[in-house]
This record gives structure tokens, sequence and C-alpha cells, in this order.
């Protein structure tokens, strides 16, 4: 049990650490960035990303690696909070660890099918592979599908890809791929919580990831109904088996028709609550969800626990908000374009 103390310190960081956070002027400085030199430039000396890109030279960093430096302060971050809540601190860096394997796996895999493999070693965070079960120099140069088998073997993700082989003259089931590994990593994630939490602070966690994940199933849903015209059978065996979705409804937003699947989900309270969350599309319903939850939780929430992942989480989101921005840089997308890629940004001007 933690010290009134230790739990003090945990809560005081994680939102002194938020607190540091890019707003709405960070936000609309960066969307007049031109080049992704710009964008380094900007976060190197006008944000909290001051200190991770102390070392880099602007002018001529890759987008790979300014996109690794920003991972790593996530890492560092995380490492900070876990001196002060080491009771379950050190079983969520695991989650976080295996949160970005699986992110290079499937990095790694997008390259592999795009034909371009040796793509994936401009995207290589090399802080990542001293802590990482995997070799990811040996995932940089994979050259078929056999090639990654290897790469990961002595990991668990090895046997969980084995049944996916790429079969001649059918497409690589990208899906069910990344549908294994995410099952493999929140089940971690809710061993960790039934094993080291306890009370409110367990309903919590428990009702942030599954609020994610049923938001995550509906925009399947919706996509590959209104993208790929698939059956509600594909569609079934493509859902993360986690939710708070009675099957009887879920069955119901399979047979729908795809513009009317959220009205079914709104018989359920994630439904209604979701309705109300403003998107432009309709993958970015659970990251804004998640988004509201966690900025509510790390203000008022007294678990230690909570509070340390909100933290985690609203980083990530803010993260990949810039790793956004450069990629729409780099496609020359207009800024009112970008924006409505993004996760917090619409959010900014209802923050206190």
């Amino acid at each position: 049990m933690l010290s009134s103390f230790a739990s003090n310190a945990i809560l005081s960081k994680a939102r002194a650490m938020y607190g540091k956070r890019l707003r709405e002027e960070n936000y609309r400085d960066l969307l007049n960035c031109k080049t992704v030199s710009e964008v380094a430039g900007y976060l190197k000396n006008r944000t909290s990303y001051s200190g991770i890109l102390a070392g880099i030279n602007e002018n001529e960093v890759h987008r790979g690696q300014l996109e690794g430096k920003l991972r790593q302060k996530l890492f560092e971050d995380y490492a900070s909070l876990c001196r002060y809540e080491l009771s379950v601190g050190e079983h969520f860096a695991d989650y976080l660890l295996e949160h970005g394997e699986i992110e290079q796996i499937l990095h790694s895999l997008m390259y592999l099918d795009a034909g371009n493999p040796e793509e994936y070693l401009f995207s290589l965070p090399a802080f990542l592979n001293r802590h990482t079960r995997i070799d990811l120099y040996a995932l940089a140069h994979v050259k078929n599908y056999e090639d990654l088998l290897s790469a990961l073997s002595h990991t668990p993700y090895r046997k969980l890809m084995e049944p996916f082989r790429p079969v001649p003259g059918i497409p690589m089931n990208y899906t069910g791929i990344e549908n294994a590994l995410y099952t493999y990593l929140y089940n971690s994630a809710f061993e960790i919580i039934d094993k080291y939490t306890h009370g409110q602070a367990a309903r919590q966690l428990r009702e942030l990831f599954q609020t994610y994940m049923d938001l995550v199933n509906a925009a399947r849903i919706v996509r590959l109904k209104t993208v790929y015209r698939e059956s509600p059978d594909f569609i079934r065996s493509t859902l993360l088996p986690f939710g708070t979705l009675h099957p009887r409804l879920l069955n119901e937003m399979l047979e729908a028709e795809p513009e009317a699947v959220l009205d079914v989900m709104a018989k359920a309270p994630i439904g209604k609550r979701c309705k109300k969350v403003p998107h432009t599309y309709i993958d970015q319903m659970a990251d804004r969800m998640k988004y509201l939850t966690c900025r509510h939780d790390i203000r008022f929430s007294t678990h230690p626990s909570v509070v340390m992942l909100s933290y985690i989480f609203l980083a990530q989101i803010e993260i990949q908000d810039i790793i956004n921005i450069i990629e729409g840089i780099r496609y020359h997308l207009a800024s009112e374009e970008i924006q409505k890629l993004l996760t917090v940004a619409d959010f900014s001007r209802k923050e206190a």
C-alpha cells in the first residue's frame, strides 16, 4: 500500500507534467509550420520537448528520428512517475513497453506489405532497442514474413503471428494480425488492473479501457461496412473481445446500415455519451472519448494509478497529434485539413 506521501507525490508530479502540455497557441503555431524542420525547431525552442530535442539539428532531422525522440520523452516521463508508484507503476511500464513493441511490429508490417521494408529503418526508435525483447535492427532488415517471424523469436508475438502467414494470391490479413496483437495487449492490461488495483481505482481503469474498446469496435463496424462492404460475420471476427456492449446490441449494430450504427449504439449508456463527442472521422471517437475522460481524471481522481495512466494516455494523444501534423505537412495538406485529424486541438478552447 502506498504511503500518503508517495500518493501525494505522484498526484502532484503527474499534474505538474500535464501542466506543461501543448496549448491552443502551440497547436496553432505548429499548424502554421511549413516543413518538418520548422516543427522540430518550434518543439525544440518553444515547448516542454526542448530537453529531449536539445541535441538534434532541426534542419537535418528525419521525420522518423523526430517521432522517435517524441516517443522517447513519453518513456522517460513514465519512468519518472514509476519512481513514485512502484506498486503498480512497474507493471503498467511493462504494458507501455508491450504497446511500443506492437506499434513497431505493425509499422514494420506496413512497410513490408507496401514492398518497402527498408523504410522502417528510418523510423526505428533506437532508444526502445535498449528495453525491448525484439531486435528492432533485425526488424529493419526483414525481406518477407518469415524474416519478420524470425525477428520475433523468443517473444510471445511470434506465436500470435504464425497463423497469419501470407498465402500467395491472397492479401495479407493485416486486420487479423492487428486484432491478435491488441487482444494480447489488452488482456495484459486487464490482468494488471485485476491483480494490482482495487476498489474505485480498478473500476475507473477498467471503465477507461472498456469504453475505449467499445468505441474502437463501433468505428471498425462502420468503417468495414462503409469502405469495404464486409459482411456482419466477417466484421464480427475482427472485433476486439472486450467492451461493455451487450451481445444482442452488438449483433444489431452489425446488421444495421452504416449510418445507423451509432444510433443503435445509443441504446446503451456508452452510445449516448459518444454521440455527444464531436468528430470529423469515425475513428476519432475512441481517442476523443479517452482524451475527455483522462482530462477529467487527471484533475479530479484521487487514485495514483488512475492519474498516472491518465497522464500517459494524454501524452500519447498529444504525441500522435504532433505526428499527424508532421504527416500532414509532408503531404502538403492545408492547415485546416490537418486540424481535422487532431484529437486535442478541437477541444482546447474548452480547457481552463
